[in-house]
């Protein structure tokens, strides 16, 4: 027979609440996190953050010593400080020097955990000791110095380190300060207990050096709220900031195998993406093919090949993208790109027939360099077609592909084949040339082929020779 079920309550994230206390307690003393679950990429991108961090929490540390240092100074003394008067001065001063080594190393290498939490003890300490100080520097019963209103700066050394946007530090931070005020508060009850003793009445407490139990009380609990908002905004913040961090590393993951704009486009799609999620679109498909490439490739080796590619690829791309399009595909000697399809462009099509003619310019400077370099020239042929397109993703399961679909796609391939019919090396459909000029293109063809027979094509086009 079945047992009884398991009735312990449990979180909205499934996991029972002592998992919870688990992972807070977690905080004081690891550094793990989802951040460790990131590429080393975006890890890096938060640890610089996290490094720009500690320098500035570290000009604002020198600036509450040279306030300490300020007051110090302005502050009346009295005889009873005489033999405490030479330890004020002494402990500013060792803080103001491990304020400045602070300060220095966060300009040489990122802070260590220990010198950090070092660091958060080293403020406390300090501002306790001058906040314990008070009663003796103007001669009052210990008590005076829980009125104090100094006690304001622990708040301040709180919220100082959410600056590091790690809520471990805030949290660590928060119960130093709070313990170390609940020991300055036993300090005053114990010390003085026989001649101040504590009092409920609040017109006494303010009017007199009593201790008002329920005050501090107010003090220490609020010391932990504001640690405990802090450390959950940060929690929650942090979070936010490693899904970020995780997403932009997927869009650039996916911008080495999309187009940029098609990742943006996914990465920034409302839901999920799905197979048959799809735009139609009008815009101008350009082919750019490498001709003779398998006995170029066979006189190369392997490596020599691999660099070929490479910089005919950059080649091409740059001349592409700095004309507005978008490399689409890429396979081996050829390059599909379009202007208008991933992404909106004005004049796609007069875009494009720049792009065909700065891509034979480009060519032909590479072949110069080539030349000189002893090498063998490279030829290639160019072919455009405007149409409509479907833009979407297609596939299976979680396998999908980001694919363009239509007849320009198409001719562009079988147009670029028929460059070695027309013997040129640049060609574009009537289409392409007729939106090209309403457009404002003001180029020349070389020659128009009307009604050309293109192999593939069951009807006759009317091509443009471009160059």
């Amino acid at each position: 027979m079945a047992g009884p079920p398991d009735v312990r309550r449990r979180g909205a994230a499934g996991a029972p609440y002592g998992g919870a206390m688990r992972n807070a307690l977690r905080l004081l003393v690891t550094t793990e996190d989802d951040a460790a679950r990131m590429p080393e990429r975006a890890r890096a991108a938060i640890r610089a953050q996290e490094d720009e961090s500690e320098r500035l929490i570290s000009w604002i540390q020198l600036g509450v010593v040279t306030t300490f240092g300020a007051l110090y100074l302005i502050a009346p003394t009295t005889d009873i400080m005489s033999d405490f008067a030479s330890l004020v001065p002494v402990a500013l001063g060792l803080y103001l020097l491990f304020t400045l080594v602070r300060l220095a190393l966060s300009y040489r290498i990122s802070l260590p955990d220990w010198y950090l939490g070092l660091s958060g003890f080293v403020d406390l300490a300090l501002l306790l000791t001058l906040i314990w100080s008070f009663h003796l520097q103007y001669e009052q019963p210990p008590p005076f110095y829980l009125k104090a209103p100094t006690m304001l700066y622990l708040f301040i050394f709180i919220a100082l380190r959410a600056l590091r946007f790690e809520p471990r530090y805030v949290l660590r931070t928060g119960l130093a300060a709070a313990v170390g005020w609940g020991c300055l508060v036993a300090y005053a009850l114990i010390v003085d207990a026989g001649e101040m003793p504590l009092t409920r009445d609040y017109v006494e407490y303010l009017t007199s050096n009593t201790v008002l139990l329920g005050g501090e009380f107010d003090k220490i609990i609020t010391i932990l709220v504001v640690t405990l908002i802090l450390t959950l905004a940060l929690m929650r913040g942090r979070a936010l900031l490693h899904r970020a961090m995780a997403e932009e590393s997927a869009k650039y993951e996916l911008s080495r195998y999309f187009p940029a704009e098609v990742a943006a486009r996914i990465t920034a799609a409302d839901g999920t993406v799905a197979a048959g999620a799809a735009d139609q679109v009008r815009c101008t498909v350009l082919t750019v093919d490498i001709r003779g490439f398998t006995p170029l490739s066979d006189a190369l080796s392997a490596g020599e090949l691999i660099g070929l590619l490479n910089d005919y690829q950059d080649r091409m791309a740059a001349v592409i993208e700095g004309h507005g399009g978008t490399v689409d595909r890429v396979f081996g000697d050829g390059v599909l790109a379009t202007f208008g399809a991933s992404k909106t462009v004005d004049a796609y099509a007069a875009r494009a027939l720049d792009a065909a003619c700065a891509i034979l310019a480009a060519i032909d400077g590479w072949n110069a360099e080539r030349a000189a370099e002893g090498r063998d020239p490279v030829r290639v042929g160019v072919a455009l077609a405007t149409g409509d397109l479907t833009v979407g993703a297609i596939g299976r399961g979680e396998r999908l592909d980001y694919t363009l679909v239509g007849e320009a796609v198409n001719l562009t391939a079988k147009l670029e084949k028929h460059t070695k019919v027309e013997a040129c090396r640049a060609l574009c459909d009537a289409e392409t040339l007729a939106t090209a000029r309403a457009q404002g293109w003001t180029g020349a063809p070389v020659r128009a082929c009307p009604a050309s027979r293109v192999a593939g094509v069951d009807r006759p086009l009317d091509l443009a020779v471009i160059a």
